[in-house]
């Protein structure tokens, strides 16, 4: 059961983990064992992926799975390089030094068994070219595409994955921040589809640390009833 009352600024919860535990037992997971998980776990995980809602039915996604380590080492170069290419150029020294210091955090997946890069193709919205054509105002226009709803489905399908490792007891974590070095990460990757660029990074194996449950804001904090 989830929310069954509400009484002033208390919130009344009650919480079957024997219903819910796979979504609560999830955690970004930065620390990996060798231990390659199997293929059928692997391919259990990808086709949850694949059963994420998707606008239009369009599944605009697709997933490339990396085992090979001296690959995984390889795209890790790549965005070292692409760092260094870059803070070479900031002139703050106290940001270059902070942009240096989040590399390893770019690029630990390396140390993953298995890593996960996501794609993404463009989506079409069905509003876009009519609010152009009857002369829509540009702020108008700029709200309905930041609204993503390509993305959005992307995204749903990357929580599926993470939802449906925690189930069967692995770690996993949700990665952008390699992302300025998405040209680097493909090159490497010698992987090409038309019309898809990457959008994330998913490290994938049994945890060899688990991270602490971080803080959540309350569900009335972040919930607005209108009845």
């Amino acid at each position: 059961m989830g929310i069954i009352g509400l009484e002033g600024n208390n919130i009344e919860r009650r919480f079957d983990m024997g219903t819910l535990d796979y979504i609560y037992k999830r955690r970004s997971v930065r620390k990996f064992e060798s231990e390659m998980p199997p293929k059928e776990d692997l391919m259990e995980i990808l086709k949850a992926a694949t059963y994420a809602p998707s606008g239009k039915n369009l599944q605009n996604w697709h997933f490339v799975v990396v085992k090979n380590k001296e690959k995984l080492n390889e795209i890790a170069e790549a965005i070292s390089y692409k760092n260094r290419k870059l803070r070479a150029q900031i002139k703050d020294l106290g940001e270059r030094e902070k942009f240096e210091g989040s590399l390893s955090y770019s690029t630990f997946f390396k140390n993953a068994p298995v890593c996960i890069f996501v794609f993404a193709s463009e989506y079409p919205i069905t509003a876009l070219n009519f609010m152009k054509e009857v002369g829509a105002k540009e702020e108008e226009i700029k709200d309905l595409i930041n609204s993503a709803p390509g993305i959005q489905g992307v995204s749903a399908a990357i929580e599926n994955l993470q939802l449906a490792a925690a189930s069967l007891g692995y770690g996993t974590c949700w990665m952008t921040g390699p992302n300025y070095a998405a040209k680097e990460i493909v090159e490497a990757l010698e992987f090409d589809k038309e019309g898809f660029k990457l959008v994330a990074l998913m490290p994938l194996g049994i945890p060899a640390d688990i991270e602490r449950v971080r803080n959540r804001k309350s569900v009335l904090e972040v919930t607005s009833f209108i009845e």
